[in-house]
């Protein structure tokens, strides 16, 4: 265990203000592969199933980052790895920029993930951590609203047309995330969790995940997260080429990806309230009920203006049921194996992630259109409810039997 030099207490808001900078970076560049796609395309002269591999290549990136990254947080401390991490991401933009290659450009989203995978779980561990104990809920939200609003802010750029020249968008994705790293290194403190915890060991951090009961748990959130964020991701990236196929013109499907993010921000918000508020299993019917009926609405419906509500009616849901997993991860698990376990949720939600984007890929390149892409995502979203509601019950009943426990 390494040993750590005292450190002035977290400031509560200072940490989720900080947390909620890098989120917003973060989810800019997740989505300026989407923005870009168009151009990226005509550019180097790519089929549908090359970009779905350009969209999964980043997205393959986060998986071991997420799992090195946590892991990491809890031997090293978070606030170390998270401005290692955010340096990782904002340099490999930069050089997706300088990409003269097919290849090189996959290389560089690899590695742009592998920094964008590694800093999310701490950031969502150290918002949980600085939070009251009642207010952990909307602590998590509050820092990964950043992450809609910063894809809202891609989708922005993509309307104005900086997207035009697609090496922009990955100038403005390098050069903000360097910027906050410094930040981070002059006002961020060390989660006070970290320093009265310790950290542990590669084996018992890996373990841990299954010891003491936790084994049920822990797979229900994988794969709950496996299959929201195959649906998630699968809007994420393909959305604007999903309604240009549907007939929209670059600028609409602009303002639906916006009002999709915006949507988004507000359901992490309002879902991280309700969850503080003791209303799980509502949250988990409201928002997977909710993605079907909006999923199908953006396939069906004619008019844009009710596309333009299907658009925020979907990542409200669909970034709120996100949020809710992300919010209970960090609660399945002790101090010194925290980071570990929200890493490993995040990198199960990323294997679906990856598996979103080819999916589509594939349907489209067997000419079965957009429409078909979402109303496949239907059978996913049934099977992460399904998980969800039973991690609910097994958490409901364990919080009963500790009380019963208290009582005699």
């Amino acid at each position: 265990m390494l040993a750590r030099k005292a450190a002035a207490p977290a400031s509560p808001v200072l940490t989720i203000v900080l947390c909620f900078m890098v989120a917003l970076i973060e989810g800019f560049d997740l989505q300026a592969a989407g923005i870009a796609a168009p151009h990226i395309a005509m550019a180097f002269g790519l089929t549908p199933v090359q970009l779905g591999w350009l969209f999964s290549v980043g997205l393959l990136g986060l998986l071991p980052g997420a799992l090195v990254g946590g892991w990491l947080a809890d031997r090293l401390g978070r606030k170390a790895v998270l401005i290692a991490a955010v340096l990782l991401f904002g340099g490999f933009s930069l050089l997706t920029a300088h990409a003269g290659s097919y290849a090189s450009l996959l290389l560089a989203r690899l590695a742009t993930g592998l920094g964008l995978g590694a800093a999310l779980p701490i950031l969502i561990a150290l918002s949980s951590e600085v939070a009251d104990a009642q207010l952990k809920g909307i602590a998590v939200s509050l820092t990964y609203c950043g992450v809609p609003l910063g894809g809202a802010m891609a989708a922005l750029t993509g309307v104005l047309g900086v997207g035009g020249d697609w090496r922009l968008i990955f100038y403005l994705g390098g050069v903000a995330p360097i910027l906050v790293a410094g930040l981070l290194a002059l006002l961020l403190r060390e989660s006070p969790v970290v320093r009265q915890a310790g950290a542990a060991g590669p084996e018992s951090a890996i373990s841990g995940l299954f010891a003491r009961g936790r084994a049920t748990a822990t797979l229900l959130i994988w794969l709950s997260s496996f299959f929201t964020l195959a649906v998630l991701y699968m809007l994420l990236n393909w959305l604007p080429s999903l309604l240009a196929a549907l007939g929209y013109d670059r600028v609409q499907a602009g303002y639906v990806q916006i009002l999709f993010n915006i949507g988004g921000a507000a359901g992490s918000v309002l879902t991280g309230w309700l969850l503080d508020r003791g209303r799980p299993v509502l949250l988990v019917l409201g928002t997977y009920l909710g993605m079907l009926v909006f999923l199908a609405a953006l396939g069906l419906v004619q008019r844009f203006d009710l596309l333009l509500l299907a658009g925020a009616g979907a990542g409200f849901c669909a970034i709120g049921a996100q949020l809710l997993l992300y919010a209970l991860a960090p609660g399945l698990y002790p101090a010194r194996i925290r980071a570990t376990g929200v890493g490993a949720t995040v990198a199960a939600g990323r294997l679906g992630s990856m598996a979103g984007p080819l999916v589509a890929g594939q349907v489209l390149a067997l000419g079965l259109g957009g429409s078909a892409v979402l109303l496949a995502a239907a059978p996913g979203l049934l099977l992460s409810a399904g998980m969800a509601l039973l991690l609910m019950r097994g958490q409901r009943r364990d919080a009963a039997m500790i009380s019963a426990a208290s009582d005699r």
